[in-house]
């Protein structure tokens, strides 16, 4: 059992974190380039380690490492390759869609474990539960097996037919299941219901305000939240909605508009533009959208991409009041492109999102701004521990035999309720729009008093305490080549072909003088701190025996 301050690592069937806000196209680009020349180094190469290299090679991982390495050039972890052998994971983890039996699980003891049967889904109507340990399927033990491993066997097609054996207790059972079409449920509320677990949005009965977290940008998002609304609704009119995009990394981008044209009537929703492609720019319109429905967004550093076009239309439309902490700044437009030879897909960034404002939502590294700000007095930040116990009370909830413990907690009582959840960004969010719905105005009550300056702090100081860490990690590692040294003959000790000139040296107003191979001076730098050697360790460089001079 996993204690307070650890979560177990959690595996959906089918599904991954999605970092990025994808386009999906059926062509490559047509290149206007039409020379070859560039080929022409890789494919002499690839000749001469063919036809050269001391052992046997495989032209598959050759040619990976190749289409990898153009890829690493980039310097973008948003554009990668898809091999052909992976692209069907690579929809189920884009889609949220798959054929397979609908569980969360986990591998726990080095068994694989239900986490939780997804609604209404084969698991689920078969009869497995929460904590249900499948010590085989189809007769084949899962011991020592990895999540995917487990994941491939459970997959397949509609209507075919798996058996698990789980240990429930002190029972062994053999479950049959029937696969079939699996949706991830992407609109959750906060709290489960009794029967079927379905998922409670009425957040508080007296005031009618409503909850619904996303948590991420799947097919038909936006239909679900209006669905979600409207079940809502059904019982009591919405006079607020909390609308919870933290720890959302994202998504398809159109599902992205469309909740943000629920609830804007005119104006910008977002923009993109990129190199080869003219400025894109997306806005709302009028017909059925939420205009007199006031909303609060909840963000934080793991709000990603299509969470923060949503919020940060609405932010900038003055449309809801944003509460939380930075999002993460991710603003680049990925599309799917399939290679013409088949060999796999490339999701290659293409273009930049950009406010209503105009501001670039992407976070480079000279970035002084990124992302979306909760608007000014709604900064709430947690503690690692407060962060900690959200995580394990929201886990709690996404079980569905948890319905049980949940009988315990008044659900008309909001009070109560945030107490249970143990979430302080959430019961703010609450308390707000609490305010908002007694006094007609938006007030950070219940928040404490804070600036926009706190933000950009909160930043700085995550940074500062992270170059700690690495700071720490290096004494500890120049600790550990020190006593190496101490077992190493002296002399050869002193031979670091990285050790470019003594340490007490100052070198800051000096300069460095580039040759070619004939001597000829190419550039000449100046020198302008003294943190050269450090730069120069990685570089393509190597210290020579005697130093020349100019003289």
């Amino acid at each position: 059992m996993a204690n307070k301050n650890s979560l177990p690592l959690i595996g959906i069937l089918g599904v991954a974190v999605i970092g990025s806000t994808i386009a999906v196209a059926t062509n490559a680009i047509k290149t206007t380039n039409d020379e070859y020349g560039f080929f022409d180094p890789i494919v002499d190469v690839r000749t001469l380690i063919d036809g050269l290299y001391v052992d046997e090679t495989e032209v598959d991982k050759l040619q990976l490492g190749a289409i990898n390495g153009m890829i690493d050039e980039l310097n973008d972890p948003y554009t990668t390759f898809v091999p052909k052998l992976d692209t069907e994971k690579f929809s189920r983890d884009l889609t949220g869609e798959y054929v397979g039996i609908g569980a969360e699980v986990q591998i726990r003891d080095g068994w694989l474990t239900i986490s939780s049967p997804l609604d209404g889904s084969p698991s689920w109507k078969a009869g497995v539960m929460a904590d249900d340990r499948v010590i085989a399927i189809d007769g084949e033990s899962t011991e020592g097996q990895t999540i995917d491993d487990a994941i491939d066997r459970l997959i397949g097609e509609p209507n075919t037919k798996v058996v698990i054996t789980v240990e429930r207790g002190a029972e062994t059972l053999d479950i049959e299941i029937t696969r079939g079409h699996i949706k991830v449920q992407a609109v959750k509320g906060f709290m489960r219901l009794e029967g079927d677990g379905a998922w409670e949005h009425l957040i508080d009965v007296d005031r009618n305000i409503g909850y619904i977290r996303l948590t991420q940008f799947t097919p038909k998002a936006a239909l679900e939240i209006a669905v979600a609304i409207n079940n809502a609704e059904k019982s009591h009119m919405l006079d607020g909605l909390i609308l919870d995009l933290r720890f959302n990394p994202g998504g398809l981008l159109d599902e992205a508009v469309k909740i943000a044209d629920m609830f804007l009537d005119e104006g910008t929703i977002v923009s993109t533009k990129g190199r080869v492609f003219d400025e894109r720019v997306v806005k709302a319109h009028k017909k059925n959208t939420i205009t007199d429905m006031p909303l609060v967004v909840l963000v934080n550093g793991q709000s990603a991409s299509a969470s923060e076009v949503l919020s940060g239309a609405l932010s900038d439309h003055d449309r809801a009041v944003v509460v939380g902490t930075r999002s993460f700044g991710k603003g680049s437009v990925q599309t799917v492109r399939n290679l013409e030879s088949g060999a796999g897909v490339l999701k290659i960034t293409e273009q930049y999102y950009y406010l209503p404002s105009g501001r670039l939502l992407h976070r480079r590294d000279d970035s002084t701004t990124w992302g979306v700000d909760p608007t000014p007095g709604y900064y709430v930040p947690v503690t690692n521990e407060e962060l900690g116990e959200m995580l394990m009370a929201r886990r709690a909830q996404e079980v569905i035999s948890h319905t049980e413990a949940n009988e315990t907690v008044d659900i008309a009582n909001t009070d109560a309720v945030l107490e249970s959840l143990q979430d302080p960004q959430l019961t703010a969010a609450v308390r707000v729009m609490q305010h908002r719905i007694d006094t007609g105005v938006f007030e950070p009550v219940g928040i404490e008093a804070n600036a926009p300056d706190d933000v950009a702090l909160a930043e700085l100081n995550a940074l500062r305490a992270q170059e700690k860490r690495m700071l720490r990690e290096l004494t500890r590692l120049y600790k550990r080549v020190e006593a190496v040294e101490g077992g190493v003959d002296e002399e050869l000790a002193k031979e670091n072909p990285k050790d470019f000139w003594d340490d007490d040296l100052e070198l800051e107003g000096g300069q460095v003088v580039i040759r070619d191979k004939d001597g000829n001076i190419i550039t000449t730098l100046n020198i302008t701190g003294e943190n050269l050697e450090r730069w120069l360790i990685d570089a393509d460089v190597e210290k020579v025996q005697e130093v020349e001079s100019d003289s």
